[in-house]
Parts: structure tokens; sequence; C-alpha cells
């Protein structure tokens, strides 16, 4: 078997507001190629633990890398390496999608994105809504353009935060099929934060879950869904995994 690179790698990642710990010590591997479904309660820490990847904060303690760069110290380089769709992607809603992701694009640092701008908009098979402004937009085709903003830059990584929240049962499985498409057709590993445990099972090939900060399990789905066959929500995968050392060794 072909050892996957490592393109996510938190060390004791730890988070702290005065005497209150919002991360405690977190460790996560994740893998290239992963679709990885970080699941908890509003306030588990979820949020917390992607603004840190995502360079948008930095930790009290412990230390994390994407594709070998420090979020920290590096973080330019991390950056580039990384898309970014959080749960309330905001645009200029009298720009039209296409001038939306130019002008993200230009940003990031593409000097002449058109092409590839074009090309993700017939990827993600959106491209009669090119020129339409998105103040005209419903959620889920919002969603859309926040994700070619998000892969524009061709990253090795997609972080996601709650991306089905206030979508119709129709966008969800549009979402959801983006996402395998991301995955499977342009090996983008990918970072999910949800809160629904019926989504992460047909989405994600790996699980973490995170609870008041800790991160209580941490396996495969494989090995989830055999472990827990009959499980229907998270609430009883927390009923059922309550403690710390059940936690994956990778």
């Amino acid at each position: 078997m072909t050892q996957r690179s490592v393109i996510i790698k938190t060390t004791e990642l730890t988070k702290k507001y005065g005497d209150h710990t919002v991360l405690d010590a977190l460790n996560l591997t994740i893998h290239e190629g992963e679709v990885f479904g970080f699941l908890g309660h509003n306030g588990a820490g979820k949020t917390t633990t992607v603004n840190i990847l995502t360079t948008l904060l930095e930790p009290t303690s412990g230390s994390a890398k994407i594709c070998g760069h420090d979020v920290t110290r590096d973080g330019l380089r991390a950056r580039r390496s990384f898309g970014y769709l959080p749960e309330s992607v905001r645009f200029y809603d009298t720009m039209t999608a296409y001038e939306n992701v130019e002008y993200l694009a230009k940003l990031s640092g593409m000097k002449h994105p058109k092409k590839r701008i074009e090309e993700v908009f017939e990827y993600l098979e959106f491209t009669s809504h090119l020129h339409q402004k998105v103040g005209e937009f419903s959620k889920g085709m919002r969603q859309r353009v926040g994700i070619a903003q998000a892969i524009v830059h061709n990253p090795n990584v997609l972080f996601l935060d709650e991306p089905t929240s206030g979508l119709d049962p129709e966008g969800i499985i549009q979402l959801r099929n983006i996402i395998l498409r991301l995955s499977k057709e342009q090996n983008i590993t990918i970072f999910m934060n949800t809160h629904l445990l019926s989504e992460v099972a047909k989405t994600c090939t790996s699980i973490g879950v995170l609870n008041q900060g800790k991160l209580i399990y941490n396996d495969t789905l494989a090995n989830t869904l055999e472990r827990f066959p009959t499980e229907q929500s998270l609430e009883s995968i927390y009923t059922s995994v309550d403690t710390p050392s059940k936690e994956r060794t990778t």
C-alpha cells in the first residue's frame, strides 16, 4: 500500500482565553485525499480549530502544519496551500459571480486568473451564471461561488465550515456531490466542520469528534459504522463515546 502524505498535522494544539480553555491539546493527523468530518456541538471548539488552521487565529500553545507549513511561523505559504469556505460566505452582491471570484483570486496573488476561473465554473457546472449578479443568487448558488473562490488557486486542502447550513435538500445533495468529486478527481484533502452525522456518513472517509475542546473520538468512517451500526444521531455518538482514551492512533 502506498503511504499517503500527511497534509494536516496538529500537535498539542491549544487555545485559551484567560482561564477558559476552548481547545485542549488537539492532536490530529490527516492524510492526502481524506475527507475528514470534524463533529461537535456548538461551542465544542470546531470553529476555533479551523480559525487556527486557516491562520485567522493564533494558538496559545502547540503547533499546526498544513502541507508541512507551520500556520504560525509560515502563514503565507500555509495560506497558499488551502482554500476556505466559511459558514456564512460573503460576496459583493452588486458584482457578478465572475467578478467576485476574479477579485478574490487577484487578492490571493493570481495575476491572470480569467482562464482558471472559467475552468472552475465549468467544473462546478455553473457557467450559465458566470455573469449574473451574486445578489440574485440563492444560498445554494452562493455556496457554489464560494467553492469556486476557494479552489481557484488550485489548493491542496479545502476547509468547509458547516457547508450544508441553510441549504435545501437539493442543495445539500449538489454540495455533497461536489465534495466527493473534488476529493476523488482533484485529490483535494477536505476538512469539514459539521454537526450533522448523517452528512458525514455519506461524504467522509474519517471523522473526529470534539467535546468541550477535547478530541474524544478519531477513526475511519468504515470503523465507525462498524462500531456504531445503528447510531442515527450525533447525540448518541456522544453518549457512546465519552472519553479521550478512545482516540485512534495515527
